[in-house]
């Protein structure tokens, strides 16, 4: 398809929805608040499920839990009032002959349905079918009456869009009847559909079986009446996979060709000479597990290779993945380039400046921190330093991204957590230096879905064993009303010499939550509990010094406890602390609380997590709870909370980078992702795609600006 046709068909796809017939002012407004502006826009909007009305079922072989459509007539009707509730209710009992179905309406106008409910009157019902002890009842279900003599055929042909088919059953906003929506999506499919073309390649259309997108958009909102109605519901018919296909096809070719261009990038090819990470490995009080020197290998093979490293470094919670990091940039600073390690909390930056900073120092090598907040005359000197090549590493948070941050010559970029940020801020990095490596880590375990998703374009590697000596942490649930349990175990470590800390979801008392405080907390702990322990509080309002004063004394050991709001949820390492209670533990996410697990456990002592439940926990909550007891594998973890929380708020959309899919969805899809980033890998780098001038034309306008693929040609 030449350049021009495609040119012809976005601009007829970019029509506004105010031109087609039926849509005014008022109800384009309607369709802007589900994101819908043009006729692209409502042809991307599927339906979430559909109704079967291909056929009206006798009363008697109503499906429970289903929408079903019947007629019958109506033998009963009037006010009630419910038995329990003492609640006023609408009632309506119909009959066809074969058995009786109550219907019932708890919103209502008493005038309105009167007028329209009389005894005799015949009329066809839509509704979700509920049963209660021996009674079958629909609540609220649409009517259509027939008129005195009508047959039930004429009826039928008479609305073709309403029945005799299977219907789509679009997303509604206020004020739009499913009807209006329905006469709006047929009108954009029936006019527009056609005009929507298939770029991809033929032969992958063949190969999987295929629809060309303008059949596969007509399929999807209006299926043939042969059709699988379970198949279109669980996404799993022609149609659907053939969209999804396509969607995932054009990401994944878009993070082919920027891995690919990043390869062909011209880097900072490096020597690793030993001259700094030889020293350190004698330093350290351990060696090195078998998945850190194979992932340290890895990253030496990229870092020797003409062209920018981009890996992810993904490895549990206390896997080492700090060490690794360290060495890396040891290897970048024997090149003579410098370091930045970027970390999403300033706590987390204080605590790798920390474990950082002693051994450069013995290697004679200079690291700073720099901080959001800072004097003004300290600040301008870091950033003089860093300038002029002093500074081998800086460690910060998103301080280090900032304008006026220069660089001598930087040779790598450490971003920590990348789950906290989003993908233009590794751009960021990269601008920093003249096309530095980049090396990526997270503790939080995405599952693979996500992974090909959102960090497609980075090569990978896990960290999927544990340094010796680390015990895997038990995990207790505990009600609020058997908290003294809690308090029993917290005494008996704290006799033993060991530390604990206590977590809180909130700083301070809201007016909007019944929550304990951390900082009420922390009171009722040293008066009315542990009257002889020392007892440390820190939270996120506190200043980088004193929280920085709290944990060191914490390090010391001059604190039986802490007590804190999730600003330890990352990176802190204490040996010693071995308990972990988590109050009102069903707030937190599944992530969140495997990463404070992950706190205690690092010594001899073995660790233990105890997560109270508050009395209002909800379903949810006991399910992430659930998960939490049964397993310390990250992964699995991951994938339920992955299946609780779904992918935007599992990230964290804002932050994440995660693609904005119109169809796909990456839970249900993991199969066809997989098999269409395969496809898109092998293509990009095939001559027939060197030809393809107009397939990167497409990729460009729907992921061009996501993945910042502008320079790609």
């Amino acid at each position: 398809m030449t350049p021009e046709r495609i040119d012809q068909s976005r601009q007829l796809l970019a029509t506004p929805v105010l031109q087609l017939k039926g849509v005014g002012p008022r109800v384009a407004e309607k369709l802007t608040r589900l994101n819908i502006l043009t006729v692209e826009d409502l042809l991307y909007t599927l339906p979430h499920r559909y109704e079967d009305r291909r056929e009206f079922r006798k009363i008697a072989f109503l499906r429970e839990n289903l929408h079903e459509v019947f007629t019958g007539e109506i033998i009963t009707c009037g006010e009630t009032v419910t038995a329990r509730a003492r609640r006023k209710m609408f009632e309506v009992v119909v009959s066809d002959g074969s058995g009786h179905v109550a219907l019932k309406w708890f919103h209502y106008r008493k005038d309105w349905m009167e007028k329209r409910f009389k005894i005799g009157r015949r009329a066809v019902f839509i509704g979700e079918v509920k049963r209660y002890g021996p009674i079958r009842e629909v609540h609220h279900p649409e009517a259509e009456f027939l008129a005195d003599g009508q047959s039930l055929d004429d009826f039928k042909s008479a609305d073709p869009l309403a029945f005799g088919r299977i219907l789509p059953v679009y997303p509604l906003t206020e004020g739009l009847t499913q009807y209006a929506a329905r006469k709006i999506w047929k009108q954009a499919v029936d006019l527009f559909a056609l005009h929507v073309t298939t770029m991809l390649p033929a032969e992958l259309l063949t190969r999987h079986k295929l629809l060309p997108l303008a059949e596969a958009l007509q399929q999807v909102h209006w299926p043939d009446n042969e059709a699988s109605i379970e198949q279109f519901e669980r996404g799993q018919d022609a149609a659907h996979r053939s969209l999804v296909y396509d969607e995932f096809f054009f990401l994944e070719l878009g993070l082919a060709l920027k891995r690919r261009g990043v390869v062909l990038e011209a880097g900072i090819p490096f020597a690793v000479t030993h001259k700094y990470t030889k020293p350190l490995a004698a330093m350290l009080p351990y060696r090195l597990t078998e998945a850190q020197r194979r992932v340290l290998g890895e990253i030496k093979q990229d870092l020797m290779a003409p062209h920018p490293m981009h890996r992810l470094i993904q490895g549990d919670v206390g896997c080492g993945k700090t060490i690794v990091a360290l060495m890396t940039a040891l290897v970048a600073i024997e090149n003579d380039t410098q370091v930045a390690i970027v970390a999403p909390t300033e706590i987390l930056a204080e605590q790798h400046y920390q474990q950082f900073h002693p051994w450069f120092e013995s290697l004679g090598l200079k690291t700073v921190l720099l901080r959001g907040k800072m004097p003004v005359a300290e600040k301008r000197h870091i950033l003089e330093e860093l300038k002029s090549g002093q500074v081998h590493l800086v460690v910060g948070t998103h301080a280090v991204l900032q304008e006026g941050v220069e660089f001598k010559r930087l040779g790598l970029g450490i971003i920590d957590e990348q789950h906290r940020f989003g993908v233009r801020q590794r751009a960021v990095l990269r601008e920093k230096g003249s096309h530095p490596h980049i090396l990526v880590m997270t503790a939080t375990p995405i599952p693979r879905t996500l992974s090909l998703t959102v960090y497609g374009d980075l090569a990978l590697s896990v960290i999927d064993e544990m340094p010796p000596g680390r015990t895997p942490v038990t995990t207790r649930v505990i009600s609020e009303s058997q908290r003294s349990r809690a308090y029993d175990l917290m005494r008996l470590e704290i006799k033993q010499g060991h530390q604990i800390f206590v977590v809180y979801p909130l700083i301070e008392e809201s007016e909007k939550s019944d929550l304990l405080a951390a900082t009420e907390g922390a009171e009722q702990l040293k008066n009315d509990v542990f009257p002889e322990a020392n007892i440390g509080l820190l939270h996120g309002r506190m200043s980088a010094a004193e929280k920085e004063a709290i944990m060191n004394r914490f390090k010391q050991q001059e604190l039986d406890i802490l007590v804190s709001t999730t600003v330890i949820e990352v990176g802190i390492d204490i040996p010693n602390a071995s308990v972990m209670v988590v109050e009102h533990a069903e707030r937190f996410g599944l992530a969140q609380l495997h990463q404070l697990r992950g706190r205690v456990g690092r010594g001899d002592a073995g660790g233990t997590c105890v997560l109270l439940k508050s009395f209002k926990c909800s379903a949810d909550g006991q399910k992430r709870l659930e998960v939490m007891a049964s397993t310390t594998d990250g992964f699995r973890i991951a994938e339920a909370d992955l299946e609780i929380r779904g992918p935007g708020e599992f990230l964290g959309t804002r932050q994440s980078g995660l693609p904005d899919f119109r169809i796909a969805n990456i839970l249900r899809d993991g199969r066809i992702l997989e098999s269409a980033r395969q496809d898109a890998f092998a293509y990009a780098d095939s001559e027939d795609f060197a030809r393809n001038q107009e397939l990167l034309l497409v990729l460009k306008e729907r992921w061009g600006n996501r993945l910042e693929l502008a320079g790609i040609g």
